[in-house]
């Protein structure tokens, strides 16, 4: 194992979702009271149907089975905290993403074992080892929300430290997910090269579908086009971080890592351009007509 694999990447997930436990207060948590039909309807789509599709998908592809875990990973993996970012510049309800993430990063501690094992026992990459065992849940809850827990803390505590904080850890968690990707990508670039064929066209519609899920579902069910909007970046934006760390760092596999890596690369284009066709354009159209100048009366 490098360094990269044993230090590097848990540290790096560890400064990300610290930085989420920065912009959070147990209200975000209890705002989920507030608008429980989007935050229900979201839950269940990033729990139940983007698994059933993604399971789909990894049977219709024909994916080696390795991949396919890697992929089931990638689907059972929380939105990640680019997805605040996008809802913000694409007029989403970023209240409703804090919280969405906030409850998503604890329901996942549970659910992506859940998933992972179930997927490792249907593919059977590891010849019949097992998979995440309790031992390794742990670790997972440790990566994932002791950051979280002592990022709120801080706030609770050091508000004005927190709100100080806020916009370089932001900015910080970008480049470290940048980094991390760019990473995996080129600590396995010749696995990822190998099999680069089989993972691009899967994760892109997987993404598209993610998207297309997560704005289309609320909004049949008559939720908010704002809220829709965050839910689809929530729902469609995963925490490839994770799925890299979980993979390589928990259970010691690069090649599960592989789709996650692939799919934080095309998920920001992707997304970035998904955007463009949801957004909520009333705002700009408001935004507009506050600036004309009136006009004269008609005598």
């Amino acid at each position: 194992m490098s360094a990269l694999t044993t230090i590097g990447l848990p540290v790096a997930l560890g400064i990300i979702m610290f930085g989420l436990g920065l912009s959070l207060t147990l209200g975000d948590f209890a705002r989920v009271l507030k608008q429980p039909k989007a935050v229900i309807i979201a839950l269940l789509c990033q729990l139940i149907a983007l698994p059933a599709i993604c399971f789909g998908l990894v049977l219709a592809f024909q994916l080696p089975p390795v991949l396919a875990v890697g992929m089931m990973m990638l689907a059972a993996s929380p939105g990640g905290t680019t997805a605040n970012l996008y809802s913000h510049l694409f007029r989403g309800d970023v209240a409703l993403n804090i919280s969405l993430t906030a409850v998503n990063s604890v329901v996942a501690v549970f659910t992506l074992p859940i998933i992972t094992n179930l997927a490792i026992v249907y593919f059977n990459p590891f010849d019949d080892q097992l998979g995440l065992q309790w031992s390794k849940t742990l670790e997972v809850f440790a990566i994932v929300l002791l950051p979280v827990a002592i990022g709120m803390v801080v706030r609770r505590f050091w508000p004005k430290f927190a709100d100080a904080m806020d916009k370089p850890v932001r900015i910080a968690s970008v480049v470290i997910l940048v980094v991390v990707i760019a990473g995996a990508v080129a600590s396995n670039w010749t696995l990822l090269v190998a099999n680069f064929a089989q993972l691009a066209l899967i994760t892109v519609v997987f993404c598209l579908i993610s998207l297309t899920v997560g704005y289309l579902v609320p909004r049949w069910l008559r939720v908010g086009k704002r809220q829709a909007i965050a839910a689809s970046f929530e729902i469609g934006i995963h925490n490839a971080t994770l799925a890299i760390v979980i993979a390589q760092s928990v259970l010691g596999s690069k090649e599960l890592s592989l789709p996650a890596a692939v799919y934080g690369v095309l998920m920001f284009f992707i997304a970035f351009g998904f955007g463009f066709l949801i957004r909520d354009r009333s705002d700009a159209a408001a935004a507009v007509r506050a600036d004309e100048p009136e006009q004269p009366a008609a005598v």
